[in-house]
């Protein structure tokens, strides 16, 4: 099993398809992303920045495929406001620490413009019960956030 996760994070040969459980969880989690950047209702072009250079360095992938990935969050997300979906294929099919790496990209996109909405805490806050990271785990990945964006 361990080696089967190992497989979803890691680069893809040249040329290789993604396997089905690879796209459920890279769009599952891009468009946590992009949910977590349309909250406070100021998605701009730094926020889009942020989640595809998160979505390349993450799973590894290019540039047009990262932008393909969030163009087609967006739109999902667009259609369709209910996290639940999203949150259970992150909860299924990643260990916990993976799980806190999300959150990590979570805390990095809603600080992307600088400051927390309030909105945004609380659909952390949601999506970490949801996706079983506690409020200490998240909290660290905040701090981590933080300091590395010089907050």
């Amino acid at each position: 099993m361990l080696k089967k996760i190992k497989e979803l994070f890691a680069p893809k040969a040249e040329g290789a398809k993604d396997s089905p459980v690879r796209d459920r969880l890279h769009m599952a989690a891009a468009a946590l992303l992009v949910e977590a950047a349309t909250t406070d209702a100021e998605y701009g072009a730094e926020e889009r920045e942020t989640i595809e250079r998160l979505c390349r360095e993450r799973f590894s992938l290019s540039a047009g495929d990262a932008a393909a990935l969030v163009r087609e969050a967006e739109t999902e997300i667009e259609s369709n406001h209910e996290l639940y979906g999203f949150t259970r294929a992150v909860r299924e099919t990643m260990p916990p620490e993976e799980r806190v790496a999300i959150v990590e990209m979570l805390w990095e996109v809603v600080y992307a413009d600088g400051h927390l909405h309030e909105y945004e805490a609380n659909l952390l806050r949601r999506i970490c019960g949801l996706i079983y990271v506690t409020d200490q785990d998240s909290g660290a990945a905040r701090k981590r956030v933080m300091e590395k964006l010089g907050l």
